[in-house]
C-alpha cells in the first residue's frame, strides 16, 4: 500500500530533479591555456565572445606554449584544456604525448604572424644588430677564432662589435617552456650561429652538437629569464634602461611610447616588415583544440567561428589593434575553410 510519505517522498525527489536538470554540456565555460604570445589575441576574442554571446566568457591562461601543450595533451576529459595557444607549431613528440592520452583528433588553426623582438627603453639608445651579434651576445659557447669553441666571456655590446655601445650585456627573456624562446633560438640564434662557415658546415656533420651550439642560451647571469610574463619584462625594461628584453612584437606595439625596438640585420621590427617576411625574426601564431571537446564544452564551434573571421583576424580587424599581423586574405580564406571543416591533424 502506497502511503503518504511515499507521495510526499516521490514529490521532493521530482522537485529536486527538476532543480538540477543536467546542461546539454559537460562544462558551461571554454578553458584555454598557452602562450604569452597569442594570450592578449586569445583574451581580446575571449572578452568580445562573451559579449556578444550567450556564452560565459571563456578563461584564458598564459601558461607558455611548452607548459599549455602539457596541459592540452595530459587528458581528455573535463578538467583538462579544450583548447591552447601556441606561438610555434606542434611537435612530433607533443602530438604522439595527446595520442597516448586519448586526444586523437586535433584541429590546429593558424592565426598571423608575430615578430620576435629585443626591445629596450627610449631613454636609451636604440641598438642595430646583426643575427651574428645576438648569437654572440647570448648563446653558451662561441667561436675563438680558431676552429673551436670557448665559454662566452663577452660583458659588453662593444665586445662583440666596436660599433656598438660600451654598455653591459643584459637581456631579460622567456623560460624554456615559452614558444618565444623556442622561435627565438631558431630564428635569431641560429641565424647567427651558421654565419659562421665551419659551424654552418658542422650541421651536415654532426646536427646534434652543432643545435647545442646554436640553441643554448648562455647561464652566467648575462641573460634573465623573466617568466612567461612579457608585460612583465616591459616594466623592467623601463625601470632599467641598459636592459634589454625579448618578447613578441605585440608587446612592442602596445608599448611604444615607453619601449624601442632594435634593427635586426638593417631591418625595424614593424607591422609591415614583419608581414613581407622581410623582417628575419618573424613567426607564425597557432592555437590548438581537441575536437572531442566540440559538443561538450559550451560554446567551442562559436568561438572557433569568432576567431576565425575576417572581423577578427583581417586586415582591418579588432586584433591588429593589438599587434596581430594578419596572414594574406588566400590563407585567411584557407585556414577559415580548415576550421569550419574542423579538420584535424595528421597523428
Amino acid at each position: 500500500m502506497l502511503t503518504k510519505k511515499f507521495f510526499i517522498g516521490l514529490l521532493i525527489g521530482t522537485a529536486i530533479v527538476g532543480a538540477s536538470a543536467p546542461s546539454a554540456f559537460a562544462r558551461e565555460q571554454i578553458r584555454i591555456v598557452g602562450s604569452s604570445t597569442v594570450f592578449p589575441f586569445a583574451t581580446t576574442v575571449a572578452e568580445r565572445f562573451g559579449k556578444t554571446t550567450s556564452f560565459k566568457t571563456p578563461i584564458v591562461e598564459s601558461t607558455g606554449s611548452g607548459g599549455g601543450l602539457k596541459l592540452f595533451c595530459s587528458g581528455d576529459g573535463d578538467n583538462a584544456p579544450d583548447i591552447t595557444n601556441a606561438s610555434r607549431r606542434i611537435k612530433a613528440s607533443e602530438v604522439k604525448k595527446c595520442a597516448a592520452n586519448g586526444i586523437a583528433d586535433i584541429v590546429e588553426v593558424k592565426i598571423g604572424y608575430d615578430g620576435i623582438v629585443l626591445a629596450n627603453s627610449k631613454k636609451a639608445k636604440a641598438l642595430e644588430l646583426t643575427l651574428k651579434d645576438v648569437f654572440l651576445a647570448l648563446a653558451k659557447n662561441v667561436p675563438d677564432g680558431e676552429g673551436r669553441t670557448k665559454a662566452n666571456s663577452y660583458k659588453y655590446w662593444s665586445d662583440i662589435n666596436p660599433a656598438l655601445p660600451n654598455v653591459k650585456i643584459e637581456v631579460m627573456g622567456p623560460p624554456p617552456t615559452s614558444g618565444t624562446r623556442d622561435a627565438f633560438v631558431e630564428l635569431a640564434m641560429e641565424g647567427g650561429c651558421k654565419s659562421f662557415k665551419w659551424i654552418k658546415a658542422l650541421k651536415k656533420q654532426d646536427k646534434k652538437a652543432y643545435k647545442v651550439l646554436c640553441h643554448t642560451i648562455r647561464e652566467d647571469g648575462t641573460f634573465i629569464e623573466a617568466g612567461e610574463n612579457d608585460n612583465l619584462i616591459v616594466q623592467k625594461l623601463i625601470a632599467n634602461p641598459s636592459a634589454f628584453g625579448i618578447f613578441g612584437f605585440s608587446f612592442l606595439d602596445q608599448n611604444t611610447d615607453t619601449i624601442q625596438g632594435s634593427k635586426i640585420n638593417g631591418i625595424a621590427p614593424d607591422f609591415d616588415q614583419i608581414s613581407d617576411g622581410s623582417y628575419p625574426v618573424s613567426r607564425s601564431l597557432y592555437f590548438y583544440v581537441k575536437k572531442s571537446r566540440i559538443g561538450k564544452t559550451a560554446g567551442m564551434s562559436e568561438y572557433l567561428a569568432e576567431f576565425a573571421n575576417e572581423k577578427a583576424w583581417g586586415p582591418e580587424g579588432y586584433l591588429t589593434d593589438k599587434g596581430l599581423i594578419p596572414m594574406s586574405s588566400k590563407e585567411r580564406r584557407d585556414w577559415a575553410a580548415k576550421v569550419k571543416d574542423l579538420q584535424i591533424l595528421p597523428m
